[in-house]
């Protein structure tokens, strides 16, 4: 069965991107090296949303990654359908439970500060604990604040 880390959130959105979607593109840079991820989405918009935030980390936290359907065998793959490929890992953006989650060594989930959506984050979570993952719970780490330097 997988390892599922569920992050408990504490910082709000933003207009531009979700803390939970900046999350999971920190937590992507930090860790595609190790293995291959799949960043599973609620929808195209969203998936759109996460490449573009790949894309605008400085270039030495560059993450080699490409939507899901596009050519190519990149670490990162984005998309809102299951994937057609094994990955080590895989954060979960959606708000549904993933059904092939149990396909991954790991699985990234997230607890948003939302009322709605914290209790379909309770939901998941007792999915995967009825499927028999090990569940474990992580405060949101704090992230470097964007360096007014750039652009």
């Amino acid at each position: 069965m997988s390892q599922v880390t569920f992050y408990l959130m504490s910082e709000q959105d933003d207009a531009q991107a979700s803390a939970v979607e900046r999350l999971a593109c920190t937590l992507a840079a930090e860790s595609w090296g190790a293995g291959h991820i799949y960043l599973f989405c609620n929808d195209e918009a969203q998936a759109l949303r996460l490449d573009e935030l790949l894309w605008q980390l400085p270039p030495e936290r560059f993450v080699p990654h490409q939507l899901q359907g596009e050519s190519g065998m990149a670490p990162v793959e984005i998309g809102y359908q299951p994937p057609k490929r094994r990955y080590a890992r895989l954060i979960n953006l959606a708000t549904a439970t993933p059904l092939f989650a149990g396909h991954f060594a790991q699985v990234v989930d997230f607890v948003p500060t939302d009322e709605t959506q914290k209790q379909q984050a309770r939901e998941r979570y007792k999915h995967y604990r009825q499927a028999g993952h090990t569940l474990e719970m992580r405060d949101q780490p704090v992230l470097a604040a964007p360096d007014p330097a750039q652009p």
